[in-house]
């Protein structure tokens, strides 16, 4: 037993002393793990987006950023979409207004 937790005859700890580190390591990410599927988010994630990118407000605001329609367009187009729909329902299924 002294062999397996000293490496042999010489003094120190051997190289089982490597495995402390890992064995951290694990105990961390299941920390980390556990709390985020829990819950805990800690600062927003810049590469998700805030609205579906196949939502209609989406679709109307890239159609109006690359110049397809003009000003009045896209707030008549909004104000329908509003009117028919809501403005919960626009963003997408199951989220709410942006």
């Amino acid at each position: 037993m002294n062999t397996l937790a000293y490496g042999g005859p010489g003094p120190g700890p051997g190289p089982w002393i490597l495995l402390f580190p890992l064995v951290w390591a694990a105990v961390i990410l299941t920390i980390v793990t556990v709390a985020r599927r829990a819950g805990w988010r800690g600062r927003p994630r810049p590469w998700r987006p805030a609205v579906d990118e196949r939502s209609p407000l989406a679709v109307l605001g890239r159609r109006f950023a690359a110049g397809e329609i003009d000003e009045e367009e896209y707030w008549r187009r909004i104000s329908v979409l509003e009117e028919h729909f809501g403005r919960s329902n626009l963003t997408g299924p199951g989220k709410g207004a942006a």
